[in-house]
């Protein structure tokens, strides 16, 4: 079975053909509708455990989050994913976005998490 390690790389690395994938016509409704979900919980001041209480707060955002993210992944039909993440493979050159732009669903998810972080310690510290 494949550890939670390998998951969180193998979501991470899709990321950018997910933002691709999302662009298209022909992504199903339902994937889209999913990542929007995802991106508004994420960004939403409420959440189904709040952050207030302590560690469990934040539980529902780490289990949450990338369980959304793998579903829209799921529910982005096959070739269409493989042909997006394709194109995104030719958007990084030595570890690093080719163009400015395609680093950006990166920067969102870092920004999310440092607010999360900062959050946490300035509520709770």
């Amino acid at each position: 079975m494949e550890g939670l390690k390998e998951r969180a790389a193998g979501l991470k690395k899709d990321i950018p053909a997910v933002f691709l994938a999302l662009k298209r016509k022909d992504t199903p409704f339902p994937a889209k509708m999913t990542a929007a979900l995802a991106i508004i919980y994420a960004l939403s001041p409420i959440d189904l455990i709040p952050d207030f209480i302590p560690v469990i707060g934040y539980l529902d955002d780490l289990i949450l989050l990338p369980v959304l993210i793998a579903l829209t992944v799921k529910l982005i039909p096959g070739e269409i994913f493989e042909e997006c993440r394709k194109e995104a493979e030719g958007m990084w050159q030595d570890g690093k976005p080719v163009k400015c732009y395609y680093a950006l669903p990166f920067i969102a998810v870092w920004l999310l998490v440092l607010y999360l972080v900062l959050k946490t310690i300035f509520t709770h510290g």
